[in-house]
C-alpha cells in the first residue's frame, strides 16, 4: 500500500512509518483529500475513527491534524497527519465520511483550524461565544472567558 501511494504521490507523502504499532503517513496538506479518498476507495478504510490536532508553537507550521481511520476487511488501523500554519485551513473529510462533522467541530472549537468545505463549522463543546481554544498550548491552563462568564453566568470567576 504504502509503495503505490509512495509511485502515486512521490514526495507528497513525506514519510510512512509505523509508531508502537501504529502505522502513519505525513501528508503535505495539499493531496490530504484525494489520499484519504484513495484510503477509504481503493485500501478499505471504510471508519473515520477520529480526527484530532495538536499544537506546536514553535514550529513554523504550528498545527499538525490527524486522521485515524480504520478498515474492518483488514482489521487495521492508519494515521494520516498533515501540517497547517496557524490560521491556515484543512479540507473538509465530511464528503468521504459523513462522521467526520462532528470531529471536525471538535477540533474547531478547541484548536481554532477551519475545515474548508464543512457544512456547518461552529462550536461543538464550548458555548458559540467563548473566546480563545482550550487546547492550543498558548492558552492558560487556568485561563477563561472572563467576560462570559460574567455576562452569562453573573459571576466573577469559573475557577
Amino acid at each position: 500500500m504504502i509503495s503505490k501511494l509512495y509511485g502515486r504521490y512521490g514526495s507528497g507523502v513525506g514519510e510512512a512509518n509505523t509508531d508502537l504499532g501504529q502505522n502513519y503517513l505525513v501528508a503535505e496538506p495539499s493531496i490530504v483529500i484525494e489520499l484519504l479518498t484513495i484510503l477509504r476507495d481503493d485500501e478499505k478504510f471504510d471508519y473515520c475513527v477520529d480526527i484530532t490536532a495538536v499544537h506546536y508553537p514553535d514550529r513554523e507550521k504550528q498545527f499538525e491534524v490527524i486522521w485515524i481511520l480504520y478498515s474492518y476487511e483488514r482489521n487495521e488501523r492508519i494515521r494520516v497527519k498533515a501540517s497547517y500554519l496557524d490560521g491556515e485551513s484543512a479540507p473538509s473529510a465530511t464528503s468521504i465520511w459523513p462522521t467526520a462533522n462532528w470531529l471536525e467541530r471538535e477540533v474547531y472549537d478547541m484548536f481554532g483550524i477551519h475545515f474548508d468545505g464543512h457544512p456547518d463549522l461552529k462550536r461543538i463543546l464550548l458555548p458559540d461565544g467563548w473566546k480563545g481554544h482550550p487546547l492550543r498550548k498558548d492558552y492558560g491552563i487556568i485561563q477563561q472567558d472572563s467576560e462570559w462568564v460574567q455576562i452569562n453566568l453573573g459571576i466573577e470567576s469559573g475557577q
